[in-house]
Parts: structure tokens; C-alpha cells; sequence
């Protein structure tokens, strides 16, 4: 109980106006240090928030901007309307690029997800031999893919290459890895699947590690099959992370670049020509930057359309528990 309680009370004695002053006083830093209290996180946010949308939202909103005009980064811009987006669907590359790019992404996300589960299979034993493996496998996941994608253009060189002296060493022809237009984009495939083993194999080894083991002792004592375990107490404890997974390994599919401009270059023939290094061309190389950023927009809802399909079919087969 206060003084101003004492004050109020008190029968028959006037309340002094400098309490009063005191009781507002006190409301007033309350509420503010109420507001402040709410205020705090989005405060904390602010920087991060700023950041994201100078380097995000507004250069999304720009390149939305910019689809809608004739522009070559120098002279003036030109409104055109719908007219980037109607040549681009009307222009066999355009359908080609984004052909490429499915089946870039059909051939690498199933290859690392499988080989990469195989592996961390092996390997989720907490020993130290395996703590070794696992280090050992994630370090080309911290290496440059430019120095990545130099060193594999020598492994596949169609005259000096190891993967040529590999093959000549038992009598079979020498394979022009990067040449063909039949092989290019399976050797762009092993290059990246190889690049991003070490980090899907250790996301499955600690999701491997955190699966409770009385589910496989229960398992045992019902004298359950390696491969029924496998398929009813591994795969639906590993969803989340294949869901994760998964998704994240579609979305990067799609904006694979740096080996595609260092190793092919979009060729032979178009056959590894992607939808980003295809942007890349219109932006930089032709100036088209009209059309660079209208197929900007369409890879965007591309990407957030499949990201949105993928959620609603197959969200409700993820088991957390």
C-alpha cells in the first residue's frame, strides 16, 4: 500500500494535488514502458528487416518494374507493356532454357537425396572413424564452386582428363564429358550432386542420431525385417528433414549458375543452357534488360508456384512426431 492510498482513505482530508501529479506521473511511465516492452522486438528486427528489404523487396519490385520496358542500362527507357513477356513465350530458346532447367533439376535433386541417404546410413554410428568420414564429406560443401567446377573440367577434359585415362585403362573410348550434347548435362549433374553430398549426408546423419531407439527396439522384439524398419519407423521420422531437404534442393536447382557459365557455357548446342544463366545472357551479355527481368518474374512465380504445390501435397505426409 502506497502513500496516495493513505491520502484517498483518509476520511475527510483533501487530496494534495502533488500526489496526484505523482500517480500520473508513474501511469505514464508505465505505459510507456508498456509500449516500449511491445515495441522491443520488432526494434530488434529493424536492422535485419531494413536490410532484407534494400537487398530483397525492392530489387523484386524493380525487376518488376523493369519487365514492362525496353532497356539496355544506357539510353532511355521505353514502355513496351506486355510485350517482353509475349516474345518470351513466343521463342523456342525460352521454352528450351526452361526445358533444360527441369531436367536439370528431375536429374540432381533424386541423385543427391538417395545417394546421400545411402551414405548417412553408413555412417550414423556416433564413432570416430565415422565423426572423420562425415568432416571429411562435407568439405567440398564449404569450397568455391568456381574452383569446383576448374578442377572438373580437368577430371573430364576429353584428351588429358582422369576420367578419360580411367576409362582408357579398360579399353573403353574416351568420353567428351563437356562436348556432347548427350552427356553435358549429366556431367553438370555429378559435379553439383558431388558438391552438396557432405551437407545433405550430415543433415540426415543428425536426423538419423535424433530418431529415439526404443521405436527400433520395439522393431526387434516384433522381429521386424531391416527393410519393413526401414520403411515404417526410418522414412517417417526422416519426413521433415526429406521434406526440407527436398524443397531446398528444387529451389537451388533452379538457380544454378556458376558451373553452367564455367564449364558449358550453356552449350554444346543450348543442351545445358539454364533459366538463370539464359537471364544472365539477356542482362549482361545482349542488354536486354527488359526481357532479362521478365524472365526474372516468371522464374520467380515458377519457383514460389512449385514451392506452394509442393507444400499443399505434401505437408500433410510429414510425421513430427
Amino acid at each position: 500500500m502506497n502513500a496516495a492510498d493513505n491520502v484517498v482513505k483518509a476520511p475527510g482530508l483533501p487530496v494534495k494535488p502533488f500526489v496526484l501529479k505523482k500517480e500520473r506521473a508513474a501511469g505514464k511511465r508505465k505505459t510507456a514502458d508498456t509500449v516500449f516492452r511491445r515495441m522491443l522486438p520488432y526494434l530488434m528486427i529493424l536492422p535485419a528487416m531494413l536490410i532484407f528489404t534494400v537487398f530483397v523487396i525492392y530489387p523484386v519490385f524493380y525487376m518488376l518494374y523493369v519487365s514492362f520496358f525496353d532497356w539496355n542500362m544506357i539510353a532511355d527507357m521505353e514502355f513496351l507493356g506486355l510485350k517482353n513477356y509475349v516474345d518470351m513465350f513466343r521463342d523456342k530458346e525460352f521454352w528450351l532454357v526452361l526445358g533444360n532447367t527441369f531436367r536439370f533439376m528431375l536429374m540432381m535433386v533424386p541423385a543427391a537425396i538417395l545417394l546421400s541417404l545411402a551414405i548417412a546410413l553408413y555412417l550414423k554410428s556416433n564413432t570416430r572413424i565415422n565423426r572423420i568420414l562425415q568432416n571429411v564429406m562435407f568439405m567440398p560443401n564449404i569450397v568455391s564452386l568456381v574452383s569446383i567446377s576448374f578442377i572438373w573440367m580437368w577430371m573430364m577434359d576429353e584428351d588429358r582428363g582422369l576420367f578419360n585415362f580411367v576409362l582408357g585403362l579398360f579399353g573403353a573410348d574416351p568420353v567428351n564429358w563437356l562436348g556432347d550434347p548427350k552427356v553435358a548435362m549429366l556431367s553438370l549433374v555429378i559435379v553439383n550432386v558431388w558438391k552438396s553430398l557432405g551437407y545433405y549426408v550430415l543433415i540426415f546423419v543428425a536426423a538419423l542420431q535424433g530418431i529415439p531407439g526404443y521405436l527400433y527396439e520395439a522393431a526387434a522384439l516384433d522381429r521386424a525385417k531391416p527393410v519393413s524398419t526401414f520403411f515404417r519407423i526410418t522414412l517417417p521420422m526422416l519426413s521433415p528433414t526429406l521434406f526440407f531437404l527436398i524443397l531446398t534442393g528444387i529451389i537451388g536447382s533452379f538457380k544454378t549458375f556458376e558451373c553452367v557459365s564455367l564449364m558449358t557455357g550453356g552449350g554444346p548446342a543450348d543442351s545445358t543452357n539454364t533459366m538463370v544463366f539464359e537471364l544472365y545472357q539477356q542482362g549482361f551479355v545482349y542488354y536486354h534488360t527488359g526481357y532479362a527481368s521478365a524472365m526474372g518474374v516468371v522464374l520467380m512465380l515458377i519457383v514460389g508456384l512449385m514451392t506452394l504445390i509442393y507444400f499443399s501435397v505434401l505437408q500433410k505426409k510429414v510425421h513430427y512426431q
